[in-house]
């Protein structure tokens, strides 16, 4: 088999650098590094725990405490607040009210009456399996190599087969108090096993010090990823390719079409951000003979239906043919008959208590030839999604090399997928921010109109691809904004507005990496000034190129990607005071600004019908972090004005109605109105931001 599950796990255990650590120190580096490769435990998946004294802040005795990573957390990147705590001895009297399986639900409503230390993190449906296995630390993970045998037809056989006694097997069953009581008394019946895997779940590892437990986990693991590769070998994994994978390129340009099609379908309840993924292991499995059995089969650790559903979505496109036309004709059928299908699902499964039918679309859409596609309310969590299913797809693997796999009964996964616990984990969920899943691409995103409106967007919950073309400044920008913000919702690139080629690539890079464009904020620009005389024909051009054609490019290529999703959308353009009000020596800037603002106004016209909003902002002698300020417009400005560099912001500022100065900030803030729903019956609309000029009163 060809993936990279069939390499040994690193120990990452270093003696030195936990020399000086306490118990729960060592449980958090324990956990961040089981957690730092996904083959070990999927992002926000599995969980790990330590018994530690402490000192109860009521009596001042020593008491056992128990340590456990907190409901929702992630084991690769959990910090010290990241963890429950919670007295054992309380745990542990929580037995005596325990009234059956039938009532198990009601025992996670005990667990904060067990808090230590007032500890506001809430413990998370696990904490029985951890609190009740006998033994000081133990890890709990989704390790593909186990899940695949954990997931297979036979599993407790070839669980013994594997490791002999020194791990047992447990039967599939729900996570919750019942299965906690089931480990302790494996561990009570099993004194020198050092763990046990569940039927399609995956692994529970302990031992007495942080320092076994971890190097039991990784061992064990690796005794499983071992055995697969002996076992496999050469084997054509999924009984071999069927389709052949289309080059790169092409493979983007297939997926920049589909996803905002898909986008649109699946948006109906609220804007959806897409991720897209062609590596190895996920186009061997695309293009595999038995991929469409396989995914219809659906996903086994419930981890990854939480993330994926219970299967996904597979195109009918044809590589050999590349009949993407087709496709898209074909796909709203397609989609209908998946949530056609996932509601008689619904329907089989449901209790009198279940939840309402959630979204019945796919999250995974698997791509022949090309990839993976996936759609959630936000691009990490598309991501994760993503990272989920080729979980998923590792475990097929494996599964069904060795033996047969089995995806977890239908009732079973709807019991989870529909829990009323998890329903209100979902409800308690914050309310989003206004411009939650919608993505936005801001041209001169590089200057400090561009960043600033990033920002105020970013702010606000947008995905943003910053295109410029200073690649440098571009560059730095990134960085700026991914720190503040994190590195799924900032993507760049290289855009020549005057370039039709340049710009065409620039929004199927957007459709790739986000799914589709909900927002234009158009601020690309230069400035030039020189009497009438002196502005030659190629200063004219350039004016023309940038501020006109290139205005006008940008927003046809947008409103084609629009129209295709049908979710409607908002493009700004950030044009300019001297659009409205001519200045001396700046004939070309200001009628090409001219020229911007009824642009606006023709495609506020066209695309009114579509739910595309189209509206200006006027800025006027924003010089404060912007780059036509750099060089010689500044000083040809202040040549005009009869003034110094220092002095001409003090003249503007003076020059204006409200004697105050317009900063990058204040022009962000007019973008984020028309981008926002708070100006949704608004459009062929103009505001200034100029701290009050006469002139430019719009009549």
């Amino acid at each position: 088999m060809k993936t990279a599950g069939n390499q040994l796990l690193e120990n990452r255990w270093d003696n030195d650098a936990t020399a000086k650590m306490s118990e729960s120190e060592l449980l958090l580096y324990r956990s961040n590094i089981l957690g730092a490769d996904k083959r070990v435990t999927n992002y926000g998946g599995g969980n790990t725990s330590a018994k530690v004294m402490e000192t109860d802040p009521l009596t001042g005795d020593q008491t056992e405490v128990l340590w456990v990573k907190g409901s929702g957390g992630d084991i690769g990147s959990i910090k010290m607040d990241g963890f429950s705590t919670l007295y054992m001895d309380k745990l542990q009297a929580l037995k005596g009210l325990y009234r059956g399986v039938e009532f198990e639900d009601e025992m996670v409503g005990y667990l904060p009456h067990c808090t230590f230390n007032l500890n506001p993190r809430a413990a998370s449906i696990d904490t029985p399996l951890h609190a009740y296995v006998p033994r000081k630390h133990v890890d709990h993970v989704h390790a593909d190599a186990i899940i695949a045998i954990a997931a297979s037809k036979n599993s407790r056989e070839l669980t013994a087969q594997i490791f002999g006694d020194r791990i047992g097997w447990l039967p599939w069953k729900k996570p919750g108090y019942e299965l906690g009581l089931w480990l302790e008394k494996f561990c009570l019946e099993n004194p020198d096993a050092d763990g046990v895997v569940l039927e399609s779940h995956g692994l529970f590892t302990w031992g007495d010090t942080a320092r076994s437990c971890y190097d039991t986990t990784i061992d064990v693991i690796n005794a499983a990823t071992a055995w697969l590769g002996e076992k496999t070998g050469d084997v054509p994994a999924f009984g071999g390719a069927r389709h052949e994978s289309l080059a790169p390129e092409a493979r983007r340009a297939v997926a920049a079409r589909l996803m905002p099609a898909i986008r649109g379908f699946v948006s109906g309840n609220q804007h959806m951000v897409g991720h897209f993924d062609d590596s190895d292991a996920v186009l061997e499995f695309v293009n595999a003979r038995e991929m469409e059995p396989l995914a219809a089969l659906g996903t086994s650790c419930p981890d990854h239906f939480l993330r994926t559903k219970i299967r996904p979505l597979v195109v009918n496109f044809d590589p050999a043919a590349n009949n993407i036309d087709a496709v898209l004709e074909g796909l709203p059928a397609q989609i209908e008959a998946y949530r056609n299908d996932y509601a008689a699902y619904y329907e089989r499964c449901k209790k009198d208590n279940s939840p309402a039918l959630r979204d019945p679309n796919a999250v995974v859409y698997l791509v022949p030839g090309v990839g993976m596609i996936t759609f959630a309310k936000d691009k990490a969590t598309a991501r994760i999604s993503g990272e989920f299913y080729v979980n998923a797809i590792n475990v097929m693997r494996g599964a069904s090399a060795i033996s047969e796999y089995q995806g977890l009964p239908e009732q079973e996964a709807f019991d989870i997928e529909y829990w009323l616990l998890e329903e209100a984990k979902l409800q308690r969920m914050p309310k989003p921010k206004s411009l939650a899943g919608r993505v936005a691409l801001i041209t001169g995103g590089a200057g400090g109109i561009g960043s600033a409106t990033a920002q105020r967007h970013l702010s606000e919950g947008a995905c943003v691809m910053l295109a410029d073309i200073d690649e440098g400044n571009l560059a730095k920008t990134q960085d700026q904004l991914s720190s503040q913000f994190g590195k799924d919702v900032v993507r760049t690139v290289r855009m020549d507005v005057t370039d039709e080629q340049s710009v065409m690539a620039a929004l199927t890079e957007v459709a790739v990496e986000f799914g589709g464009v909900d927002i234009l904020v158009s601020n690309a620009g230069i400035a030039s000034s020189a009497s009438v005389e002196d502005t030659t024909l190629d200063l004219w051009n350039r004016n023309m190129d940038i501020l006109s054609t290139g205005y006008f490019l940008v927003s046809r290529e947008t409103f084609k990607v629009m129209r295709v999703q049908d979710m409607g959308g908002s493009i700004v353009f950030v044009a300019s005071k001297n659009g409205l009000a001519a200045s001396p020596n700046a004939s070309a800037y200001c009628t090409a600004k001219a020229s911007e603002i009824h642009l606006a106004r023709c495609l506020a016209l066209e695309g009114a019908e579509a739910g595309i909003r189209v509206n200006v902002v006027n800025p006027d002698a924003v010089l404060r972090g912007s780059k036509i300020w750099e060089g010689e417009w500044l000083e040809q400005r202040a040549g005009t004005y009869g003034t110094d560099k220092g002095g001409l912001e003090e003249m503007y500022r003076q020059r204006s109605m409200l004697k105050r100065s317009v900063l990058p900030e204040d022009i962000a803030e007019a973008c984020y109105f028309f981008a926002a729903d708070t100006s949704a019956k608004s459009t062929g609309n103009i505001i200034n931001v100029d701290a009050g000029n006469v002139q430019a009163f719009t009549r």
